[in-house]
């Protein structure tokens, strides 16, 4: 008989079933900061310091956001911007993906639009209003107008950066195993063009809103930007705040989906693969 079989066996404890929960403080980390500005930003509203006329306590804001809500306009409005917002999304996004992706594999094409295109990107969009009044008036279509443009260069210009940066070698290889150019495109080309279109795809989400808030100040009987300049002219400040802070948070659930869509997409990629522990 060996002495490894003579010695006893260590006595394993079973797992409570609320050993396996573990919390990470990090996760609480990107909320620190803005806890931190509501925390401070109400203790100098009740002491005073700041006037409520200028700028309302979170508490008056919060206040206000009760009110629209159960009336049923804060969920109107809201609606109504996202609706705005994913059309001209859709439209402006797609014609800039499809140019960015023609630019970047015909030489023909770049040199057809991209001079053209970038003279008209350096016109500021807000710039634009009295003109685009003039071709739609001021209803939806100057407005989906105005929000498509602003997203249509973001996508494009990251569009076309991947693509031309996309390995040569890459593209050689596959050349060489004979591939034909729709599996070359498809397998080599448009996912070494990912990361930077996504990048683009969060550029153009905070341009979209941007542009947004603007475009619904013409004219407008529904949305946040409507809801933000009825405020202005009864001087309900808090109404004007609790505007801003929907827009904000309605920009970063976007980033969040777009954030959420980039590491579904991209596992193979070496930089969004999950990290082990330390």
């Amino acid at each position: 008989m060996s002495l490894v079989a003579d010695l006893p066996k260590p006595i394993r404890r079973a797992a409570l079933p609320f050993a396996r929960l573990h919390f990470d403080g990090r996760k609480l980390l990107p909320f620190l900061l803005p806890v931190t500005v509501v925390l401070v930003w109400q203790l100098a509203a009740s002491a005073g310091w700041i006037s409520n006329r200028l700028m309302p306590a979170p508490l008056d804001v919060l206040k206000a956001f009760w009110a629209k809500l159960i009336t049923g306009e804060l969920a109107l409005n809201i609606g109504v911007s996202g609706a705005r917002a994913v059309s001209g999304l859709i439209v402006g996004g797609s014609v800039g993906f499809l140019l960015g992706l023609a630019n970047g594999v015909s030489k023909t094409s770049f040199t057809l639009t991209d001079t053209t295109l970038q003279m008209i990107r350096t016109v500021p969009n807000l710039a634009l209003i009295p003109l685009v009044i003039l071709w739609f008036g001021i209803g939806e279509e100057a407005k989906l107008f105005l929000t498509s443009l602003g997203v249509f260069f973001p996508i494009y210009l990251s569009t076309l950066h991947g693509v031309r940066n996309v390995d040569p070698q890459l593209i050689e290889m596959g050349r060489v195993y004979g591939m034909s150019r729709w599996a070359l495109f498809r397998k080599v080309i448009l996912p070494g063009a990912l990361p930077s279109i996504f990048v683009g795809l969060r550029f153009s989400l905070g341009i979209m809103w941007l542009t947004l808030i603007v475009a619904e100040t013409m004219a407008a009987s529904a949305g946040i930007g409507h809801m933000a300049n009825s405020a202005r002219e009864f001087m309900m400040t808090d109404v004007v705040v609790l505007a801003l802070v929907i827009y904000a948070l309605l920009g970063k659930l976007a980033d969040s989906i777009a954030r959420f869509l980039e590491r579904k997409t991209l596992q193979w990629h070496p930089a969004f693969q999950p990290q082990e522990r330390a």
